[in-house]
């Protein structure tokens, strides 16, 4: 304490200072300073003791004692041994960027941050107390849950972000967006805490930072996506037997029979019930042996040709291929017919070979 006795001049400089050292030696400034001393002692042996108790619950000093080294040096020695742990788990396998250890990460980043601003409003404790929670669950090897909790009366903003958030968690992406997520829920807190604290203004820094990290989360989730599957064409081969498709030794629309126009409906109807995407359908006509090969090689042309043209005007759209393959591949049912001459029991035998081959290429509609 500092003073000098009242007077109408002012005194001399030797008789302020001999006044000056008596005050100081009186009895009660002896005492005011004894008592500042104890208290000073006592609040600082109190906070060690305190932070020895709470060794895996990390405790900053209270904003009051925060304007003396020892409490804010103790407090940096809680953010270095918070960070440890992180560290440690991060050792042992758990990714930067699981969301748990990322969200750890980012509620002692805000901690940090608002501490260093001197924040006196208790959020710096409060977040840190998350960060520490989602450490100790993992120490454990627990669940930490998922739940962002608004800490320290923060009010909860952007509802659509919020949706955004348990929408991101049930994508198939989400381990590529996790740490992004993680971080922008705790900004959004962050924000939160700032506007009832300081407005609008203190708060906007904080959304914008939870708006970006949004996008970004949305982004590496469709980029990690895993793409579905294309289905695979199938194909599908079958003869339709001449006989049924046209009189003998026709292979014109008009020599088409009934029974064959009905056969061809069917085929029509079968690629609409079967088939999400039809890619190509290749006919080839086939004739028996009985006959020249000269006679034989443009009739089956034509049958295969007139398949087409009737399923073209029966509305099938995809690519279809028409050709003729004459009798030069029968089938193997047809290996027992002998004799050369066009007799009945011959042309009965040889029926199998006098058929129109269909090849469909396409996807098939998933199994009901």
């Amino acid at each position: 304490m500092k003073t000098c006795s009242a007077a109408t001049t002012p005194p001399p400089i030797a008789r302020c200072r001999a006044e000056e050292t008596t005050m100081s030696n009186t009895p009660y400034a002896k005492r005011a300073t004894l008592i500042t001393v104890s208290l000073l002692t006592a609040a600082i042996i109190g906070l060690i003791a305190f932070r020895q108790a709470s060794a895996q619950e990390p405790m900053l000093a209270p904003a009051g004692a925060r304007i003396a080294d020892a409490p804010i040096h103790a407090d940096h020695d809680t953010y270095t041994a918070t960070q440890a742990r992180i560290k440690a788990l991060n050792d042992k396998g758990i990714r930067v960027d699981n969301y748990h250890l990322a969200k750890a990460q980012c509620w002692l980043d805000t901690s940090f941050h608002e501490y260093t601003r001197n924040d006196r409003g208790g959020y710096p404790q409060a977040a840190l107390d998350q960060s520490a929670a989602l450490i100790s669950a993992l120490e454990r090897g627990q669940d930490p849950g998922w739940e962002t909790p608004l800490v320290n009366g923060a009010q909860k903003l952007r509802p659509d972000l919020w949706a955004k958030y348990d929408q991101l968690k049930k994508m198939d992406g989400f381990t590529c967006a996790a740490q992004a997520t993680a971080c922008a829920e705790v900004e959004l807190v962050h924000a939160g805490n700032e506007i009832h604290d300081g407005g609008w203004r203190h708060a906007k820094p904080y959304i914008q930072i939870a708006e970006d990290l949004t996008a970004k989360a949305e982004h590496r989730e469709a980029e990690c996506r895993q793409p579905e599957q294309a289905p695979t064409p199938q194909t599908e081969q079958f003869d339709l037997s001449a006989d049924a498709l046209f009189k003998f030794d026709r292979g014109d629309l008009a020599g088409m029979l009934p029974e064959g126009k009905l056969k061809l409906d069917e085929l029509v109807a079968h690629l609409s019930a079967v088939y999400t995407q039809v890619d190509r359908i290749r006919l080839v006509g086939h004739t028996d042996r009985l006959g020249s090969e000269a006679y034989n090689q443009p009739l089956s042309e034509r049958r295969a040709w007139t398949v087409k043209q009737y399923l073209q005007e029966r509305g099938v759209s995809a690519p279809v291929q028409a050709e003729g393959r004459g009798e030069s591949q029968p089938t193997g049912a047809t290996s027992q017919c002998r004799g050369e001459r066009a007799d009945h029991a011959l042309t009965q035998c040889l029926q199998p070979d006098r058929r129109v081959s269909v090849e469909i290429v396409g996807i098939r509609r998933p199994a009901q």
